[in-house]
């Protein structure tokens, strides 16, 4: 089964900005898109499950451990932290400057029961990977069959 983010506007949206295009560009109006901006930036995340698991991979690239914080509590999740940026030097004359930073705050009701103090996180080249252990109630169980 795949997941799809469902973005119901997105096309409405995308003929709206290419329309700002079409007329910045006639106009000679700097182009300016909301993505852009440091308010818009969140780090994208895929959660996933296995048979014991519920595993969070949390895209950070840029960021250290110490600019994320991870919390869980009554089921939900929360990923907050600060994206800096690197400070600017006079003299430089930038040209264009795309990369978005800012603080960004993301919770996520978990699908499943979880054991908060067996949580683990780990940070590797920009994906912070979070590995939430199942709750035993949870887990399937097999039953022996005895035959008599």
């Amino acid at each position: 089964m795949a997941i799809t983010r469902w973005r119901p506007f997105r096309d409405l949206i995308s003929i709206q900005d290419e329309m700002n295009r079409l007329f910045d560009d006639f106009f000679g109006r700097p182009v300016t898109r909301p993505e852009w901006t440091e308010a818009a930036w969140c780090p994208c995340v895929d959660v996933s499950e296995t048979k014991d698991n519920v595993i969070i991979n949390t895209e950070i690239p840029g960021m250290s451990k110490d600019d994320v914080k991870v919390s869980i509590q009554d089921n939900i999740l929360t990923l907050t932290g600060e994206k800096k940026q690197e400070k600017e030097e006079k003299d430089a004359n930038y040209h264009r400057v795309e990369r978005s930073y800012g603080s960004f705050s993301r919770s996520f009701t978990l699908p499943t029961s979880v054991q908060p103090d067996k949580v683990k996180a780990t940070y590797k080249d920009g994906i912070l990977m979070i590995t939430l252990p199942k709750s035993e109630e949870v887990k399937p169980k097999q039953i022996p069959i005895t035959v008599e």
